[in-house]
């Protein structure tokens, strides 16, 4: 069989991992047609949002000081609550990241003697300062457990299935019931709308005034519906990943409920100011037109997860989820088995990026996280995770997890540079 890539070989792929390369992409064309359908039906929606909400040239300007009667400020927020199938949001460059986010919907939500109840096991690495768990955790610190807030949790089922008898139980006397989308560092699968919705009933069933809160971090635009529509009061992510479209530098969202998002307002600048105030200095074109490409940005990095988990299924190496597994989320967890192949992949990664290509990336001591961790990362934006990146601390199985990829072309290239790197090892 002749590989059209060897005509191209620009970046001297070795001849066959090419071949693989070749083979995985006609794997990968009934889902990438999949891929394709959904993001024409989020296209759509985030069109007409952008449509009813009436954005016009005056909403892409931004203010200074106050921020009062910031039009571009209110028409973001209108044009998000509308495509993501809220009652409203508060989107502001303000977030720091993610975690921000989530912290803000905490502190806004919970009140002393109240408890906490994650659905789905233990919460990412950089969420357990926010609570007060962890070996990080530092009686004084301003925790949730600090204000006399209770954690518990339901832990996943030996298959990886949310424990929804447990979670009913347990739902009875919490304040909150959170859902983390998608994996962190863990192996298991990244959890689709279907099942966050069924979650969210179980805990309402049991307690009806219980409040849902979904961390949706990498899964907006990945399917046709987002928690909200399935029975989440809330959710949240950052703008430097899906729904910043690689043109947003900074800042995240909340979008859910009209009361629940005032006091989310509320706690991110102060009571009885709230949604009113915040100057947005010149950012809302960066973010209204990063939404506006991101169902196509998504469909991207989508695509380049199929392609990696295909072409890396094919050198021997399991990946989470599997070949043909249903996505929920950009990521992809690859078990590379050793250090020097995590170090390799990700030192290939940075090689085939567009932005420091000549950096070598090492592992490190990064704040939040109990092991070293390893990050290649050669994006426009510092930490984009919607820009092809890899990141994987440094302790077994030796997973790395990939996500990203602004263009589904550039990202199999950095792909099959990182492929490369590891058999050159």
């Amino acid at each position: 069989m002749q590989n059209n890539n060897l005509n191209n070989n620009i970046f001297n792929i070795d001849a066959g991992l090419l071949e693989l390369a070749e083979q995985a992409e006609k794997e990968c064309a009934e889902q990438f047609a999949e891929i394709d359908r959904i993001c024409e039906i989020n296209s759509q929606k985030v069109l007409k949002a952008f449509a009813d909400n009436h954005v016009s040239e005056v909403s892409l300007k931004g203010t200074t000081g106050y921020g009062y009667s910031d039009e571009g400020r209110d028409k973001l927020d209108g044009v998000f609550a509308q495509a993501l199938g809220g009652e409203d949001a508060v989107v502001r460059h303000t977030f720091v990241n993610g975690t921000h986010t989530l912290s803000t919907m905490l502190f806004a939500i919970l009140r002393p003697g109240d408890t906490l109840l994650s659905c789905t096991g233990d919460v990412y690495d950089t969420l357990e300062s926010v609570i007060g768990i962890g070996a990080d955790y530092k009686k004084g610190d301003g925790s949730l457990k600090d204000f006399g807030i209770n954690f518990d949790k339901v832990p996943l089922l030996n298959n990886q299935a949310p424990d929804y008898e447990k979670i009913a139980e347990k739902a009875k006397t919490a304040k909150v019931a959170y859902i983390q989308r998608s994996r962190g560092y863990s192996l298991r699968p990244s959890l689709n709308v279907e099942i966050i919705g069924k979650i969210a009933q179980t805990a309402k069933s049991a307690n009806p005034d219980i409040i849902v809160m979904v961390d949706n971090c990498y899964g907006e635009f990945v399917e046709e519906k987002e928690p909200v529509a399935v029975g989440a009061d809330l959710m949240a992510g950052s703008l430097i990943k899906n729904l910043g479209g690689g043109i947003a530098s900074t800042g995240g969202y909340i979008c859910g409920k009209r009361e629940l998002i005032e006091k989310c307002a509320d706690r991110l600048a102060c009571v009885g100011t709230g949604k009113e105030v915040g100057c947005t200095l010149g950012q809302n074109r960066e973010m209204l037109l990063g939404f506006f490409l991101s169902p196509s940005v998504v469909a991207n990095a989508v695509k380049s997860s199929v392609f990696a988990c295909s072409l890396m299924n094919k050198m021997g190496y399991k990946t989470t989820p599997a070949v043909g597994e249903k996505r929920t989320d950009i990521i992809a967890s690859i078990e590379l088995k050793t250090p020097e192949n995590v170090v390799a992949f990700c030192q290939g990664i940075q090689a085939g990026s567009p932005v420091d290509s000549f950096v070598t990336p090492e592992a490190w001591d990064m704040p939040g996280y109990e092991s070293q961790v390893i990050m290649a990362a050669g994006t426009f934006t510092m930490g984009a995770s919607i820009e092809l990146s890899a990141d994987a601390p440094m302790r077994e199985p030796y997973a790395v997890w990939l996500q990203g990829g602004l263009t589904y072309h550039t990202a199999k290239t950095g792909i099959l540079i990182a492929a490369n790197k590891m058999l050159n090892k």
